[in-house]
């Protein structure tokens, strides 16, 4: 008998919790702006391409696209596309593994539903899973290309709320390894499972997590232990 009660779920991060690397190599997002401005005939200058190439979908970028003379939303979603291609070609070359534990999702999903909603782009998590072929997952989730889905990353609960949805869960939990994790968990009405790795080990977190732990593995002795897992109802 495990803790987790009917209509309860096991929710996974992706980059850092299942897939090693906590994040897209901002080198990968350079070399996608010189592939967006190649597709128009474009150079930028220095100082445009900072703006131009970090994550951000903010005002210093749409004011770099402006004096590019590109429309923002447009070019944000191709660098986007562009980012996520290189990416799939960086795991498909063997660049990023998953981590060892990882085989502890079997037997998670022999406890519960078990799903996958990430930051990163939805193109790039479809692959992670065919690539490894992480058949145990339920449903799985990155962020959609472009200004809307950089708006709904965690901590906001867009995609969180959209697993709950699908998989017609009520409560569970979310496993992650950053505190915008915990945060978005909570926002779902989920409880959180915060992973320490060497990547995150001395992290401090200004929000408080329902449980740390240390390996994928833990989690399935904590769930059967009932130390986890209490049933919860979304707010």
């Amino acid at each position: 008998m495990t803790a987790l009660g009917d209509g309860e779920v096991v929710l996974f991060d992706m980059d850092g919790v299942v897939l090693e690397g906590g994040e897209t190599d901002p080198a990968v997002r350079s070399r996608a702006l010189d592939d967006a401005l190649d597709d128009r005939g474009l150079t930028a200058s220095a100082s445009l391409r900072r703006p131009l190439e970090r994550a951000a979908y903010d005002d210093e970028f749409r004011a770099a696209c402006e004096e590019l003379g590109v429309d923002p939303p447009r070019f944000f979603r191709a660098r986007e596309e562009r980012t996520a291609k290189r990416a799939v070609e960086r795991l498909s070359a063997g660049m990023r593994r998953l981590h060892s534990d990882a085989d502890a999702l079997d037997a998670l999903a022999d406890r519960a539903p078990i799903g996958l909603v990430s930051n990163n782009y939805h193109p790039t998590v479809e692959f992670v899973v065919d690539h490894f072929r992480l058949d145990a997952f339920a449903f799985v989730r990155g962020r959609d290309l472009g200004p809307d889905g950089f708006r709904r990353r965690k901590p906001d609960p867009h995609y969180l709320n959209e697993a709950l949805d699908a998989l017609d869960a009520t409560g569970g939990i979310y496993v992650g390894d950053r505190a915008t994790d915990v945060i978005a968990a909570e926002r779902a009405g989920l409880d959180s499972a915060f992973l320490r790795r060497d990547h995150n080990a001395g992290r401090a977190l200004d929000v408080e997590p329902t449980v740390e732990i240390g390996s994928l593995r833990e989690l399935v002795d904590l769930v059967d232990s009932g130390a986890i897992g209490p049933e919860s109802e979304r707010s």
